[in-house]
């Protein structure tokens, strides 16, 4: 009964007298700066104290060892720097956390009141590298890959990547069991200044292995083994194996390719490497939404098959309604589309594709119908170069207001509208053209994204095509269309106190031309016109450009167009960007009565960006910094467009998936 009753008391008192403590302790932080921003920046990160403060709360005594425990991490971090003899100082409510009666003193605290926590740093002497020896017998153009010098700050971060350049050094060289041990430092009784040892085994030379492919269930190995950059005998490189499993990512139809490398050599002599695949699910739908002011309201569904006959062919099915209302469309249309890509056509990187589409758009521009079709060759030269070769062949019917001379005392055009004061008419046109275009593109991308979806931090993308067009109506016409974008991405994080990626300048730049055809033998649809988010935002979608005098486009034989975007994001999944666009489109109009020549325009505005792991979801704002008024009134027995036709909207909204470019 005795012992009963005094284990009973034990655990009341167990249970009973860290009632209190078990508390949560608020405390706030304050940590010394060291005048260093690497430095400051580490240390803070490094701190339980400050990234557990408000995500994880303790009681009195779990403070203090919490800060105990940030003692022994800050040390490490200022060691890593090169500050050997530094000291970590922490007090709570003045008090060190040594102090054995810190945790009374806390538990005496009033419930809720904050704990002072103060964090304090002595450096010490900069301890620097004096000696750097290498055991092992290497090859002289591998020892200059340590790139440590004797002098240099000892850095503990830097000596460890000495260590690994060392090793990746060797390795790619073929010595593919190579070992480089962690460093020994010898601490000098004299000064701050230290000797490092690396001991190095460099092992036989090897070359790649039998190569072995696991996990394929739909996709045909002699496909896999045609991809393959990476053969039996050659020589053993690391970094040639992560490019052949980067490049098998880059089928489509895997969504992990990982390595088994062997720990020594097979009965080929070489380091056996085993490919293990995991493969996509066949079929995939997706849906799309997006609006803007000028264009309405669109979206689509796409269903994809990622592998029709097991080699990675793709078949994608595409249906979109657009020009749900919007100011610069007068109907709701549709875009259909039917594409399969082949890859791997002939020769490795060479894809074929073959398309099939039909588009209803209504706009202020045009009214068209077209249905078309396509084959496009495309090869791909390097990571970043492509060049592609197709034929397009597309029937469409298209209605465009035209201005016609009306001769005196002719018999007046059906349906035309006389400008006042003047012999000309305003007349719709009714055209049906056949066009066959050979297109030629050639492709550069350094942003190494997957995706154009994703956001682009640095690198550039550019695109040059020239297209010979030969348009069959009345009359038929020849002409050349060529285009060049450009679009580079430039992180500001080395000339701003900012983290990678955070703050990122973005320009683009748009010069085309058409050769060959005057401006109304050209059809409507394959001249240029500029406005919208494509372009200059601010101005509604085909808006800047030559014009009619009652405001409706007709579009030009050249552009150019520039941007400039500023892009920064806030927290995790928040952005914003401010962003200013600029451009023209010309033409041999200026002598043609009854057309308004246009000049250079601009737009200003900025937005909202949401990030998710496909890419951004951008809102944005323009408005035109010269805002223009059509003359609806220049026609006689026409009732007027809509006023957003007779001029610049005060503003345009952009909202999409992605970044404007």
């Amino acid at each position: 009964m005795t012992q009963r009753v005094f284990a009973f008391l034990i655990a009341v008192a167990a249970l009973g007298s860290p009632a209190h403590s078990a508390d949560p302790q608020p405390y706030r932080v304050e940590i010394a700066s060291v005048g260093n921003g690497d430095m400051d920046a580490t240390l803070k990160s490094t701190s339980d104290l400050l990234s557990l403060r408000g995500k994880a709360p303790v009681s009195p005594f779990g403070l203090i060892a919490r800060a105990r425990s940030d003692v022994d991490r800050l040390t490490t971090a200022l060691e890593g720097f090169g500050y050997y003899q530094c000291r970590v100082a922490v007090k709570i409510n003045d008090m060190m956390v040594s102090n054995p009666g810190l945790g009374e003193a806390l538990s005496a605290l009033p419930k809720g009141q904050d704990a002072r926590v103060a964090i304090g740093f002595t450096l010490g002497p900069l301890y620097h590298l004096r000696r750097i020896d290498i055991d092992g017998d290497l090859p002289d153009e591998v020892r200059s890959t340590l790139g440590l010098t004797e002098g240099e700050p000892a850095v503990a971060s830097n000596v460890l990547a000495g260590g690994a350049r060392l090793l990746t050094a060797l390795q790619e060289r073929g010595y593919a069991f190579a070992k480089v041990d962690p460093p020994v430092a010898y601490e000098a009784a004299d000064a701050p200044v230290l000797d490092l040892r690396f001991h190095v085994e460099v092992g036989p030379k090897a070359n790649i292995g039998q190569i072995h492919i696991e996990g394929l269930k739909r996709v045909h190995e002699s496909l896999v083994r045609a991809r393959l950059t990476l053969h039996t005998g050659d020589p053993y490189s690391p970094s040639a194996i992560e490019r052949a499993r980067h490049d098998l990512l880059g089928l489509g139809v895997f969504n992990q390719v990982s390595l088994d490398i062997g720990a020594a050599v097979d009965d080929s002599g070489g380091v056996p490497i085993t490919f293990k695949m995991r493969e996509r699910l066949r079929h995939g739908v997706s849906l799309s939404a997006a609006y803007s002011s000028d264009l309405g309201g669109s979206g689509g569904v796409t269903w994809t098959d990622r592998n029709v006959f097991g080699n990675a062919e793709q078949l994608t099915l595409a249906a979109r309604v657009i020009n749900l209302g919007g100011s610069s469309t007068t109907g709701v249309g549709y875009d259909t589309s039917a594409k399969l890509l082949m890859p791997d056509v002939g020769r490795r990187d060479q894809s074929l594709q073959f398309a099939v589409g039909a588009l209803k758009q209504s706009l202020q521009a045009y009214d068209q119908t077209a249905r078309t079709t396509g084959v496009t060759l495309t090869r791909k030269i390097s990571s970043i170069w492509s060049v592609s070769v197709g034929g397009a062949t597309s029937d469409e019917h298209i209605i465009q207001e035209n201005t016609i001379i009306q001769v005196p005392g002719s018999v007046p055009i059906p349906g035309s509208v006389p400008v006042r004061g003047t012999n000309i008419v305003l007349a719709d046109l009714t055209r049906n053209y056949t066009l066959l275009a050979m297109p030629l593109n050639v492709t550069l991308d350094t942003t190494n994204l997957s995706s154009p979806l994703e956001d682009p931090r640095r690198g550039m993308r550019a695109s040059l095509s020239v297209t010979p067009t030969l348009a069959l109506a009345h009359p038929n016409a020849r002409f050349i269309i060529s285009q060049l974008n450009v679009a580079g991405y430039f992180d500001l994080n080395h000339v701003l106190p900012t983290d990678p990626g955070r703050t990122v300048l973005a320009a683009r730049a748009l010069a085309g031309l058409s050769e060959g055809a005057g401006e109304f033998s050209l059809p409507p649809d394959q001249r240029f016109y500029a406005g919208g988010s494509g372009t200059i935002r601010g101005y509604r979608y085909q808006a800047v450009g030559p014009a009619l005098p009652d405001g409706t486009p007709i579009g030009g034989t050249a552009i150019r167009a520039g941007s400039l975007e500023l892009r920064q994001r806030f927290g995790t999944n928040f952005g914003a960007a401010v962003f200013v666009d600029g451009g023209q489109v010309t033409a041999n109009l200026n002598s043609i009565p009854g057309v308004v020549p246009d000049k250079f325009r601009i737009g200003t505005g900025a937005g909202l960006r949401y990030y998710t792991p496909i890419g951004p979801i951008r809102f944005d704002v323009a408005v035109p910094t010269q805002r223009r008024r059509a003359n609806c009134n220049a026609t006689a027995n026409k009732p007027p467009k809509p006023p957003p036709a007779c001029g610049d909207d005060a503003f345009e909204i952009y909202i999409g998936l992605g970044q404007a470019f």
